[in-house]
């Protein structure tokens, strides 16, 4: 049993998964943290400093959603708490890992379709190719 459970959600519809190992792994007296990371863009030549900036405010929105919606997911009976970074997902999921004293990190290898299941699933490589803490690696086509 693991006292301590980092979750990082990309908002996918593999959450249901995630939350049942969660469950049955996390300790009587331990915690889950869901974490999202929303990305960040900074202004070029080719975006207007407010369009930029309003991208940056709906990544921010969208991250903060999935882990309500994730957080949501968990019986009542869960010590669960919600987090969002920004940042590079893979790096920010590592250094929460770190910073949060994490015993076990629980992360899917694809989330989204297309584009999307590419980077998800780099984010996952990055994850277990840099982190030193027991990580879970959930497949999922």
């Amino acid at each position: 049993m693991y006292k301590k459970i980092l979750l990082p959600t990309d908002g996918s519809t593999y959450a249901n998964s995630e939350v049942d190992r969660a469950t049955k792994l996390l300790a009587d007296d331990g915690e889950v943290i869901v974490l999202s990371v929303a990305g960040k863009i900074t202004s070029s030549a080719f975006q207007s400093r407010t369009r930029v900036r309003n991208i940056n405010k709906r990544l921010l929105k969208e991250a903060e959603n999935n882990v309500k919606v994730m957080v949501e997911k968990f019986p009542d009976d869960i010590n669960v708490k919600g987090m969002v970074e920004v940042g590079f997902p893979a790096e920010k999921i590592v250094e929460v890992a770190e910073r949060e004293n994490i015993d076990l990190v629980i992360i899917s290898s694809s989330g989204k379709s297309g584009l999307h299941k590419f980077i998800i699933g780099s984010v996952a490589e990055k994850v277990l190719k840099t982190i030193e803490i027991d990580t879970m690696l959930i497949h999922s086509d």
